[in-house]
């Protein structure tokens, strides 16, 4: 059953591939409810079937059983073209890789997705400019990604995933490729985002020192969920 006071709901996934002759079990019996709001990470050694639970709860991905609901939508009963437009319009991902067009300015790449989206040049202008002011790069607007540090690409990732007001914010190991300088204030962002904007963020990281910068830990192993607890007093960034 759905429950309208969830952003995810997901009950009881499994994902089995075929691997040759083999089939791998890479989700068994995952449930998962997430309200609105919440700032949280997925945890798991490699394998453990984190990278799987977020394909699925991204919409990338369909489970070979159990339901999973997006802010109440049963996901599996979507055709392709409502599946792309909830990833387009509810749905905001954060690489570890930052995935940016590198030719292009950091406004244009964070402009993209309204483009795909059909919105007018003004008004994609307009908020691709305040998500950009919002993670600290107002100033930055006609860089290009090879004119910015890490940190700074990583940002304009974040404001791209920002631009279309997403139900959910999917950060794929965000700071897997910053040092630790630059991984605090990207773990800044993320909770004034959550905080001042209430926005969901679902974190997905083998790092234990990004993990105490949110509120609720959820471990995987062998494709189960084996730990969920909240943490009480989150880690602050500097």
């Amino acid at each position: 059953m759905s429950d309208n006071n969830f952003v995810v709901n997901a009950v009881n996934l499994t994902k089995t591939y075929q691997m040759g002759e083999v089939e791998v079990q890479a989700l068994q019996g995952a449930s998962l409810q997430v309200q609105p709001g919440e700032l949280m990470a997925i945890m798991g050694p490699s394998g453990s079937g984190k990278s799987t639970l977020m394909n699925i709860l991204g919409c990338l991905d369909q489970p070979t059983s159990g339901q999973y609901f997006l802010e109440a939508v049963d996901v599996a009963q979507l055709d392709d073209n409502k599946l792309a437009q909830i990833r387009g319009k509810r749905i905001g991902f954060v690489f570890q890789s930052f995935n940016l067009l590198p030719r292009t300015s950091a406004l244009s790449n964070v402009e993209l997705p309204l483009v795909y989206m059909g919105v007018g040049r003004g008004e994609r202008h307009r908020r691709a400019i305040a998500a950009l002011e919002m993670v600290g790069l107002g100033s930055r607007l006609h860089h290009k990604p090879n004119e910015l540090s890490g940190g700074q690409q990583q940002r304009v990732a974040i404001a791209r995933a920002l631009v279309t007001d997403p139900a959910i914010i999917m950060a794929d190991e965000p700071t897997g490729n910053l040092d630790s300088k630059s991984s605090e204030e990207i773990m800044g962002i993320f909770q004034h985002l959550n905080e001042a904007q209430g926005i969901t963020v679902i974190f997905v990281t083998h790092e234990p020192d990004i993990a105490e910068h949110t509120r609720r830990v959820i471990r995987l192993a062998d494709g189960a969920i084996v730990e969920d607890r909240p943490i009480l007093n989150p880690r602050r960034a500097n």
